[in-house]
C-alpha cells in the first residue's frame, strides 16, 4: 500500500524496473491480483502504454499507474517468498479490533468513535486534507455523518487489514473504496481514508470478512 500518488510515480516503462517484470515466472505473475497481473503483463511484457493500457482495462491512467507500482513492488517480494506461502488471515485481535471500530461507525456512534483513538492520532485523508490530535480529527467524523454512500466493513486489501467501504446506493458488490486503521494496543492510531483517491481501489484486491476470518 504505497502512499505515493499514483500521478507521481515515475514513468511505467521505466527500463529497469520493466526488465525486473519481464522476468517473473508465469506461476509469480498468477499469484497477482487480477488488475495488477493485467497492468503488467501489458505494460512491462506486451510493451503497451498507459492509455492503452487504460482502454483495454477499462481504467484510468491514475489506476493503471497505481496497480502497475504495486504489482512491480509485489513481483519483488514474491521473489523472496516460497511458492507455497500460506495466504494470511484475517487474525483474531486484528478483527477484534476492526468490528469494534465499524460496528460504531456503522451504527454513525462518533462519540464512541473518538473515544477509540489516540490523542495523538494522525489522519491522512488522502488526496485531500492531514490533521494530527483527537481534537482536529473529529470534524472528520462529521463529515461523515452528513452523508449517506457509505458501509463498512472489516476485511483485507491486498492482504492487510483495512476497513472496505460500501456504496449501498451503487448496487454493486465492489467496495467503493478502503480505510487503513494504525493501533497501539485498542487505541488508534493511524487512520488512511482514500474516500477521495478511489483510484487506489480500482486496482487492490479485497476479500471482505466473511473469506477471510481466522482463528490466529
Amino acid at each position: 500500500m504505497s502512499d505515493i500518488d499514483p500521478s507521481m510515480i515515475i514513468d511505467s516503462g521505466a527500463a529497469a524496473d520493466g526488465r525486473h517484470v519481464a522476468s517473473a515466472s508465469l506461476k509469480m505473475f498468477m499469484r497477482l491480483p487480477v488488475t495488477q497481473r493485467s497492468c503488467a503483463i501489458l505494460v512491462d511484457v506486451l510493451g503497451y502504454s498507459l492509455e492503452e493500457t487504460g482502454a483495454i482495462a477499462g481504467m484510468t491512467v491514475g489506476a493503471v499507474k497505481a496497480a502497475l507500482h504495486r504489482a512491480r513492488t509485489r513481483l519483488r517480494r514474491l521473489q523472496t517468498e516460497p511458492d507455497d506461502r500460506v495466504i494470511p488471515q484475517l487474525g483474531h485481535k486484528d478483527l477484534l479490533r476492526l468490528s469494534a471500530y465499524v460496528a460504531q461507525f456503522n451504527a454513525r456512534n462518533f462519540d464512541a468513535v473518538t473515544e477509540m483513538l489516540a490523542e495523538d492520532v494522525r489522519l491522512d485523508l488522502v488526496a485531500r486534507l492531514q490533521a494530527q490530535g483527537r481534537g482536529r480529527v473529529s470534524s472528520y467524523f462529521s463529515n461523515y455523518s452528513r452523508i449517506n454512500d457509505w458501509y463498512m466493513v472489516p476485511g483485507l486489501v491486498d492482504l492487510e487489514p483495512a476497513i472496505l467501504v460500501m456504496n449501498p446506493e451503487s448496487g454493486s458488490d465492489r467496495p467503493s473504496y478502503f480505510v487503513l486503521l494504525e493501533f497501539e494496543g485498542d487505541r488508534v492510531t493511524g487512520i488512511r481514508d482514500f474516500r477521495h483517491a478511489q483510484y487506489a481501489a480500482e486496482c487492490a484486491d479485497f476479500i471482505p470478512f466473511g473469506a477471510c476470518a481466522g482463528s490466529t
